[in-house]
């Protein structure tokens, strides 16, 4: 198991960036995929975007296609998110995730390290 710490979060117009962060503690992170999550009030947490324990491939959920970056630093223990050209709908807390093994999958139940969140907040 790995232990995550999020940061990065905050508050954002619309259209704006936000850089997350997910510090891992342990020296196999390179061995865990990794992903993001993120989860509104009254909703279930779903998928955002996920990357190979190598980093050689990404995955990204449809509604944040081509605007969020994946991408992870094996050297620091740290995997990114960065967020651009943000939305309303983006708001959420956000989550990152560790599956043990090279390669991710969308299914929260797939992971078995998480973080405490970081929450997100995009104002229109």
């Amino acid at each position: 198991q790995v232990q995550l710490v999020e940061s990065g979060g905050g508050l954002v117009q619309a259209g704006g960036s936000l850089r997350l962060s997910c510090a891992a503690s342990g020296r196999t992170f390179s061995s865990y995929a990794m992903g993001w999550f993120r989860q509104a009030p009254g909703k279930e947490r779903e998928f955002v975007a996920a990357v190979t324990s190598r980093g050689t491939y990404a995955d990204y959920a449809d509604s944040v296609k081509g605007r969020f970056t994946i991408s992870r630093d094996n050297a620091e223990n740290t995997v990114y998110l960065q967020m651009n050209s943000l939305k309303p709908e983006d708001t959420a807390e956000y989550y990152c995730a560790a599956r043990y093994g090279s390669l991710y999958t969308r299914n929260t139940a797939d992971y078995g390290s998480w973080g405490q969140g970081t929450q997100v907040t995009v104002s229109s």
